[in-house]
């Protein structure tokens, strides 16, 4: 079954693009081009992908730094970024 008829991905697709580790509809656009012409398969998308495991999903979940930027320790106070220290 069709998912994304702007680009002909099917939910076969969607699911394979999962197993190969893409988490959000977002990744799933970058892997196939679905839900980036009319954006109405999105939802469908969000629905296949679920709340199945996800190890990015699961660090964030787990509040591990590791998953996103942090903050810099170290850098003082007015540093920004691109800036050197």
């Amino acid at each position: 079954m069709y998912v994304c008829s702007c680009f002909g991905i099917t939910e076969k697709q969607v699911k394979e693009h999962a197993e190969a580790g893409a988490c959000t509809p977002r990744q799933v656009a970058s892997l196939s081009k679905a839900g980036t012409d009319c954006g109405s398969c999105v939802r469908r998308i969000q629905g296949i992908l679920g709340r199945a495991a996800c190890p990015r999903r699961e660090l964030l979940d787990r509040g591990n730094s590791a998953a996103g930027p942090a903050a810099d320790p170290d850098s003082g106070p007015g540093t920004e970024l691109g800036e050197a220290a």
